[in-house]
């Protein structure tokens, strides 16, 4: 029997300091920096990423230019897939559990009973972990939204990065596409330029609008920079001119954008004096590394549990987007091999809207096979999952108690080998790797 570690029990102390789980304000915030000495002041420079769709792999690839080109580089991103450890990266590693216990027992203190957000203190917990290990540059991923979200208390950026704006989170960001990009906006600051990603009108326009008030050049795909796959190369212009980099290890239309986000993003940290040239872009586009996104499962007891001749993947996209994103990917895996039917087992946490995500997957998946997720999360009932999957247009939607056993259901009625994507949740996709080992 595995016993939790001590930051385990200490993290779920701390969600019970506020009633709710998301609570959008500063404030606490702010109370908790001042009583921990103002961490965010003593930063790296920083380079902050909101946006809905792209955060985490633009974040990746980047990680992996700068390391290339020397740099120690910080990351802070969410949710952790396995373990929380995996949130803070100090100069290339994850925090230990000795230093993480330390800190989180730290900010508790200074807390007190006050009502505070998880993700609040943990974000100020972090704070103190990067003032504390020197590093070139800290890499900062927007929690939720971008305005109220407990990273944006960042006076001066060197940086900010837009990422593709779409509907998710629309109980806290708002039920518009302009409503939620005028809360990523909530990130960019006097002066500070701004790498833009591929959005619709209505997000571009809100973007312009505010980078006009604030004074600060916008960098956005499609006009100060652009990117393209040609063959088996990815095109980047911008200022400097086109030239040819190698495709991006990461599977997906997709991630040509994601890539060129990047680039433009690394092409501004060159311009402002970081060491980084396009060989380094190069090799961080070849060797990046980010579970969950159309991740090939090649080993564990789930890949062994399927025959020869069967593929097992993992997304943790969880929007409509994300699901637009793997339908296309549905297509293109089709269209290279035919003879593999696609399965797919389906988790979502109730916040989500499974018919918008699972709707265009109906065209190139064959069924569905509903898992509720575990671990104490918010997840839709299997049983409305198997719902949302037939109003969404699949006529073949089973529940199943558990992965393993969707696994079964799925070998037990297929005729051929196939291959199975699991998808739906970050948070499903963290079990999963876990189950895997």
């Amino acid at each position: 029997m595995t016993h939790p570690a001590g930051s385990d029990l200490v993290l779920e102390r701390l969600t019970r300091l506020h009633p709710k789980i998301i609570d959008l304000t500063l404030d606490r915030v702010w109370r908790l920096l001042a009583r921990t000495g103002h961490p965010e002041r003593r930063l790296p420079p920083v380079l902050h990423v909101a946006g809905t769709n792209g955060k985490g792999s633009v974040i990746a690839y980047l990680r992996a230019m700068l390391e290339g080109a020397g740099h120690r580089v910080h990351v802070y991103s969410s949710p952790h897939l396995v373990r929380f450890h995996e949130r803070i990266r100090l100069a290339g590693a994850l925090i230990d559990e000795a230093e993480l216990l330390a800190l989180l027992e730290e900010c508790e203190r200074a807390n007190g009973a006050d009502p505070i957000t998880f993700f609040e203190i943990t974000t100020v917990a972090a704070f103190l972990a990067f003032t504390r290990h020197p590093a070139d540059i800290l890499l900062l991923e927007v929690g939720l939204g971008g305005r109220l979200d407990a990273t944006n208390v960042i006076e001066r950026p060197a940086l900010s990065v837009l990422t593709p704006i779409s509907f998710d989170h629309m109980q806290y960001l708002g039920d518009s596409l302009a409503k939620i990009a005028f809360e990523k906006a909530g990130i960019m600051k006097p002066g500070v330029p701004a790498v833009v990603g591929p959005q619709v009108p209505e997000a571009a326009a809100v973007f312009e609008a505010r980078a006009g008030e604030l004074g600060l050049p916008l960098h956005r795909a499609g006009h100060e920079w652009r990117a393209r796959q040609q063959g088996d190369r990815l095109l980047f212009a911008d200022q400097d001119g086109e030239r040819a980099f190698p495709l991006p290890r990461l599977l997906g239309a997709h991630q040509i954008e994601n890539a060129g986000m990047a680039l433009a993003a690394a092409g501004m940290l060159k311009r402002s004096g970081f060491r980084l040239d396009d060989r380094n872009a190069a090799r961080g586009l070849e060797t990046v590394e980010w579970p969950a996104r159309l991740q090939r499962l090649t080993r564990g007891p789930l890949v062994e549990s399927l025959p020869p001749g069967w593929e097992l993947w993992l997304d943790g996209g969880h929007n409509a987007a994300a699901g637009e994103i793997l339908a296309a990917q549905g297509r293109r895996w089709r269209q290279e091999r035919p003879d593999l039917p696609l399965h797919l087992v389906f988790g979502m946490l109730d916040t989500k809207q499974p018919v918008e995500f699972l709707r265009p997957l109906s065209d190139v998946a064959a069924d569905v096979r509903a898992v509720a997720i575990g671990g104490g999360h918010q997840s839709l009932t299997a049983d409305a999952m198997v719902a949302a999957a037939i109003a969404g247009g699949f006529e073949d939607a089973r529940p199943a108690p558990s992965v393993a056993a969707a696994l079964r259901d799925i070998l037990a009625r297929a005729v051929r080998p196939g291959r199975v994507l699991i998808c739906g949740s970050l948070y499903f996709a963290g079990e999963v790797l876990a189950e895997n080992g």
